[in-house]
């Protein structure tokens, strides 16, 4: 009976010391307060030497961002205004003032990205990623996350033969050299987006508030 009670009363205490969920509500507060609409995407920084990398990201970041709820201003569109004004460097503005991108494009928050490293390893693609939203009015981070993603893009037949394991490589590195790098900034992307509060056209829109939120920095390999 001691034992019993001497049990019960340690998985109490073990359940009460448990890791408590942070809730989106309160990992991503500022957004919540700010309820931005309308989104500005800001042409990534480039960290490495990759220099198509900037292209691959920038065309693939809206979607997820539309699917979320939120307007997002013509990344097409915003390219030729950012041109025209020299305003093409995200890192002349990260760190300044973002009230003239409210003014003159309507956006409550600007997103920027990190482009950390973005290289060929072995059959796959690697990147390593970050995104911030920061308020239009105020400059403050409203939105925080990065992946690190692993593209698996080997080709496995099943067979056993050495002959299928000589056509799997070969496969491998067809598929290595041809699959779009998009693809890559796609997936990390929705891995990164997916915490994302909802925005103002999603039917979740305030709702979400109490939906566990995810890690910060997220890990990865996919096929």
């Amino acid at each position: 009976m001691k034992r019993i009670l001497s049990l019960s009363v340690a998985v109490a205490i073990i359940s009460s010391c448990g890791v408590s969920k942070v809730t989106r509500g309160e990992q991503y507060a500022k957004m919540y307060e700010e309820k931005p609409v309308t989104l500005l995407v800001m042409p990534p920084i480039n960290n490495t030497t990759n220099v198509e990398a900037k292209e691959f990201l920038y065309t693939s970041i809206s979607r997820p961002l539309a699917e979320a709820g939120y307007y997002v201003i013509s990344p097409l569109l915003a390219m030729d205004v950012l041109k025209a004004e020299s305003a093409y460097d995200a890192e002349l503005f990260v760190n300044g003032s973002l009230t003239t991108f409210q003014k003159f494009f309507g956006a409550d928050a600007v997103i920027f990205s990190e482009i950390n490293s973005w290289t060929k390893k072995g059959f796959g693609i690697e990147t390593d990623l970050r995104y911030f939203i920061k308020s239009a009015y105020t400059g403050e981070i409203l939105f925080d996350r990065s992946c690190q993603l692993y593209l698996d893009l080997s080709v496995q037949s099943g067979g056993g033969s050495a002959f299928s394991a000589l056509a799997d490589l070969v496969a491998s590195a067809i598929s290595t050299a041809f699959t779009e790098h998009i693809e890559a900034a796609r997936k990390a992307n929705y891995f990164i987006f997916r915490d994302i509060p909802q925005g103002k056209y999603s039917p979740m829109y305030l709702k979400d508030m109490d939906v566990a939120a995810e890690k910060k920095d997220v890990k990865v390999n996919v096929k």
